[in-house]
């Protein structure tokens, strides 16, 4: 399956119309944002866990990275509430399941095979650096061989970021409020990915929280 695979092409998808699509597990279902493959795939998907569902013991080859929206997601080395960022290197394995439910974003076969580390964020604990009153940044993951970076940023209202190119391209999901920039308007479940060499001045009339990563596309 190829879906939003040419990584040198600007995406910007409402997710909230979506259709769902069942995965192989009863109860487990999908919106595919980006996909290159079949049910191994390297993908960008929402997931969405009813309660009592679960997942079969799964290794990821090319490592996983998620973060849960809402609901509480669990696995056998923990359970992971709504705010949970967390990175699964390649080679690892666990069987996920969620109790009353949840919803995570997804991504698979992104990491680079140097990444052992695992990493468990709780975002809510803070750590969130600059002013209230204008852009707050919460550093979540930097490669420095890469120069991958993932962070959230929360605007304030009315706060805007200088107008800037993005080198090794860019990859937005709008969790709360609304961003706007000279190309559009992107309110709380857009997934906007931008290629090597774009520009933007994103700014927020009314204020928002947005999941960023920077330097991961082709140049």
């Amino acid at each position: 399956m190829l879906l939003n695979a040419d990584l040198h092409e600007r995406v910007v998808l409402a997710t909230p119309a979506l259709d769902w699509v069942a995965s192989p597990e009863p109860g487990v279902e999908r919106r595919m944002l980006e996909r290159n493959g079949e049910e191994v795939a390297r993908a960008v998907s929402i997931v969405r866990y009813a309660p009592g569902s679960r997942f079969g013991r799964h290794e990821h080859g090319g490592g996983e990275e998620l973060l849960v929206l809402d609901g509480e997601l669990c696995d056998e080395h923990g359970r992971y509430p709504a705010g949970t960022y967390i990175r699964n290197p390649p080679g690892s394995a666990h069987a996920p399941y969620s109790e009353d439910g949840c919803t995570l974003l997804v991504r698979l076969c992104q990491m680079a095979p140097t990444e052992q580390a695992r990493l468990v964020m709780d975002t809510r604990n803070g750590g969130w650096q600059g002013p209230p009153e204008a852009i707050r940044r919460l550093d979540l993951f930097r490669d420095e061989a890469t120069g991958e970076t993932v962070y959230l940023s929360r605007f304030a209202a009315g706060a805007q970021v200088p107008h800037h190119d993005h080198p090794g391209g860019e990859e937005l999901f709008v969790l709360e409020g609304e961003i706007q920039d000279e190309h559009g308007r992107y309110p709380a479940g857009t997934w906007v990915r931008q290629p090597h060499g774009s520009a933007h001045a994103p700014f927020s009339e009314c204020g928002a929280q947005v999941l960023v990563r920077r330097g991961h596309l082709p140049q």
